[in-house]
């Protein structure tokens, strides 16, 4: 039997939708980290010896978080429905860390966003380099099908492989920094809609659970 009445019985249900909304959040993680792990553009300019992994270990942070929110919001949704103390608790908890780690992961892709791009742009400096080096030819030409773009801003090593790209054609390295940009914009939207869905959970969460206990203390 319901311990709950009136308002707080409307917070309760409120709850278990948002927590259902928040597994639903989740899902949505996992299928932008599912992909940008394996989206074929970018693979392939991540494929090869000496490529940086920094985007991927960025990208399977958002795995795991998107794997951890789903069961948050499943636990939240069965403690909503129980009107357990504990379970609400833990899921605050949940939140709570949650939260603070997606601040921390959300500073980090920042402070490094600028150390991705560079990383990758370096690698692909290498790849023109040596034009006489058929894996490092085969690295650029992946770049310049993928991103529409040929050569170094600055590089006149990279004259041979652009021979019959067009005169307005991009260069690889504005390509790349823009490529990668829109990449990580997308990861910073999803993540600060979901921030605001959990600090509404937090609150829903607490209220809920202090309406349980003083429910109690009443009977």
């Amino acid at each position: 039997m319901s311990n709950v009445q009136g308002g707080m019985k409307c917070v309760k249900y409120l709850l278990f939708v948002f927590n259902f909304i928040f597994w639903l959040s989740g899902l949505l993680v996992l299928a932008v980290g599912l992909w940008l792990r394996f989206d074929p553009n970018t693979v392939e300019l991540l494929t090869g010896d000496g490529a940086p992994d920094t985007f991927f270990i960025a990208v399977y942070i958002l795995l795991g978080a998107g794997g951890l929110m789903m069961i948050v919001g499943f636990f939240g949704c069965f403690g909503a429905v129980r009107e357990s103390q504990c379970l609400l608790a833990s899921f605050f908890a949940c939140l709570l860390i949650i939260f603070g780690a997606e601040i921390a992961a959300g500073v980090f892709g920042f402070i490094n966003k600028k150390q991705i791009v560079e990383e990758v742009q370096k690698f692909y400096s290498s790849s023109i380099a040596d034009v006489s080096n058929p894996n490092d030819t085969a690295i650029a030409v992946i770049y310049h099908q993928t991103l529409n773009c040929c050569g170094g801003s600055t590089s006149d090593t990279s004259t041979t492989l652009c021979a019959e790209a067009e005169e307005n054609t991009q260069d690889c390295l504005t390509a790349i920094s823009d490529f990668f940009n829109e990449k990580l914009h997308t990861i910073g939207y999803i993540g600060i809609g979901i921030a605001g869905v959990m600090v509404i959970g937090m609150i829903f969460s607490m209220v809920l659970c202090c309406a349980i206990r003083n429910n109690r203390e009443v009977i």
